[in-house]
């Protein structure tokens, strides 16, 4: 993450991990910032966690809840376990008790005293960090844009006193964002929950400006669990750039494979294995994890598509048993369910896995992480990000992607063959009345490679890989002409039931 130009700003850590990384070491002190979202986006989870951070520290903390009661902040607290024991909780919601005004504006009155109260208790804690929650209340006392407007500048040169740094939470109208409160503010901290057609909400924070120092642009998405919120930076591939490397090779465990590769996998690139629904992706990609392991290399595996049990119980069928690793930790099985977790969180998953030592990376597949995406667009941006960082961190990646169709046209959910280094190919055809497959490299950045096209056949003890087809015309299109003069010697026996 670069830093700021010029004198660093001291900052006061946020308590979450992943936004002090967005904001460059987190928010910078006696400064007042702006913490906007929608009810339910996080804004009130955020600033308790900033505050309890700052309990950690041995900071005095004040929370002034304009609309809310002690007990109900402290419920919020208790949600995630902390207690606010080390927190000041000001309930200026007290004030609405009294009678209620009728004959002079609510401006010239409630604003003056609820203002005064609130700077009195400020006087009387001294506090180091602040959150106001919510300028909401003194936006409707307020009454008239200018007069709200006197009323933020006067507390933001009394709050900002004495080393206090100040979280100001507000729910702007969806149509029409407060850009009074946002020019007024140091920094704006945008907080989205976004409701899918299906599954969880996600949620992802935004930073819209900070001035005098430099951060992570862009969307990041984050998760509130127990425990507070986990902010997953935006992977930048630039940021992880190191000494380029002499290529090295690394075997798949299948010799003919390896010749069709031009003498294996290469590190710091990505393999993509496409081909129709059954046609043998998965087992491919396990054969290389297998492969992997036997020579002691950590393999982390992200499935989209299969239970784990399934994923190990179709290991074993196929003569790839992978339990001995599991229980090493050498290999590392996590099922993602696209309909609960964000792509930023997959990302974040694959980034952890690479920094505990993994030496090859399985997605299977990216039509799971398609799910997770808005859009086809956003899921090529990601995964050329991912893909980069990955090579610059010397890593195998493997990745599948299933095809639209079994026999005839067929299509894919998205193209994203030009991102990959290597290409592999799966086809289903037909041949002496039965189902075959047959798989192919189509590309391969880093040397030569065999064009043939051979079949292929997962069996109960490991793939097989037959010769070169070269008795048959058009098997890429699923129905291949046989040419009679060879009898179909290249093709491998059909295992008895």
């Amino acid at each position: 993450m670069p830093t700021a130009n010029g004198p660093l700003t001291p900052r006061a850590a946020t308590g979450v991990a992943g936004l002090d990384d967005v904001l460059g070491g987190g928010f910078p002190r006696r400064r007042i910032h702006l913490i906007q979202g929608s009810p339910g986006a996080g804004k009130t989870t955020l600033s308790l966690q900033f505050l309890m951070e700052g309990v950690r520290q041995g900071e005095s903390c004040l929370y002034i809840a304009m609309l809310e009661s002690r007990e109900e902040v402290a419920s919020v607290a208790a949600s995630h376990g902390w207690d606010l024991g080390g927190v000041t909780v000001f309930e200026a919601s007290e004030m609405d008790a009294g009678d209620e005004n009728t004959i002079l504006e609510p401006s010239e009155v409630e604003l003056g005293e609820r203002m005064g109260a609130i700077l009195a208790e400020v006087e009387r804690v001294q506090p180091n960090r602040v959150v106001l929650d919510s300028c909401t209340e003194l936006r409707l006392l307020a009454q008239t844009p200018i007069r709200y407007r006197r009323q933020l500048l006067a507390l933001k040169r009394q709050l900002v006193e004495k080393d206090r740094t100040v979280l100001l939470l507000d729910n702007p109208s969806p149509d029409a964002p407060d850009v009074l409160v946002q020019s007024l503010a140091h920094g704006v901290l945008l907080l989205e929950q976004l409701s899918p057609e299906y599954g969880a909400a996600r949620r992802r924070l935004r930073v819209l400006k900070m001035r005098a120092a430099d951060y992570r642009g862009g969307f990041h998405d984050f998760a509130i669990r127990t425990g507070g919120i986990t902010v997953f930076p935006r992977l930048v591939a630039a940021e992880h750039r190191g000494i380029v490397a002499e290529p090295e090779r690394c075997s798949s465990g299948l010799e003919p494979l390896d010749r069709m590769l031009g003498g294996g996998l290469d590190r710091g690139t990505s393999t993509l294995i496409v081909g129709p629904a059954g046609a043998g992706k998965s087992t491919l990609a396990t054969q290389l994890v297998h492969a992997a392991a036997e020579r002691g290399e950590p393999a982390a595996v992200f499935a989209f598509d299969e239970p784990r049990a399934t994923l190990l119980a179709r290991a074993r069928a196929t003569g790839l048993d992978l339990d001995p690793f599991l229980g090493s930790g050498t290999v590392q099985i996590t099922q993602v369910d696209p309909a609960e977790m964000p792509a930023g969180e997959l990302v974040h998953l694959v980034r952890a896995a690479v920094e505990r030592g993994a030496r090859i990376v399985v997605i299977d597949s990216l039509n799971g992480l398609l799910q997770a995406m808005p859009s086809e667009g956003s899921l090529v941006l990601q995964v050329h990000e991912l893909l980069s960082f990955l090579a610059e961190k010397r890593v195998v990646t493997v990745v599948t992607l299933a095809q639209h169709g079994v026999i005839g046209d067929i299509l894919a959910p998205a193209d994203v063959t030009y991102l990959a280094d290597t290409v592999v190919l799966l086809r289903y055809f037909e041949a002496g009345g039965g189902v075959r497959k047959a798989l192919s490299v189509l590309k391969k950045r880093l040397g030569a490679h065999e064009t043939t096209i051979r079949e292929y056949m997962p069996t109960a003890t490991g793939a097989r890989l037959g010769g070169p087809l070269t008795d048959f015309r058009g098997v890429l299109t699923g129905v291949p002409e046989f040419e009679p003069d060879a009898a179909g010697e290249h093709l491998l026996p059909i295992p008895s039931p």
